[in-house]
């Protein structure tokens, strides 16, 4: 896993079970390299919020807030958004069959799943991207 600068988010990954500490890294990756494959999006900050790692747009304030954790109620991991964003209700339209959903704030994996990168990709753009969409809405 590449470097993490925030010791306290270190330590949250060094805490998960193995299988889900890698699952969880592959989920870091790829939302680190759709930030920087972004336009617009700019450098993310790594931070924890309510004790998970989670990727700010604080750049650029281009988007909404990607968490990413366990999931409480599986061996497997989900990605979290803000549930008043609407973007879990985007993805679900977008993508009804392609990911397990809960309620208006996860996509869910169990520990065994595929991750459907591409269109993880398409889903972690939109929320990295969700002000600046909102901003050309509105003018």
């Amino acid at each position: 896993m590449k470097e993490v600068a925030d010791q306290a988010v270190e330590t949250v990954f060094e805490e998960y079970p193995a299988g889900v500490r890698r699952r969880l890294a592959a989920l870091r990756t790829l939302i680190l390299d759709v930030a920087a494959r972004t336009e617009g999006v700019g450098r993310l900050t790594e931070t924890l919020k309510w004790g998970q790692p989670s990727y700010l747009t604080e750049e650029t304030g281009s988007g909404s807030t990607v968490r990413i954790d366990r999931h409480r109620e599986s061996d497997g991991c989900a990605v979290y958004f803000h549930c008043r964003s609407g973007l879990v209700e985007d993805f679900r339209t977008l993508y009804p069959k392609t990911f397990r959903y809960e309620g208006k704030r996860a996509i869910v994996f169990d520990a065994g799943d595929r991750l459907p990168e591409a269109e993880l990709r398409h889903c972690l753009a939109l929320a990295l991207t969700h002000h600046l969409r909102k901003k050309k809405r509105a003018s």
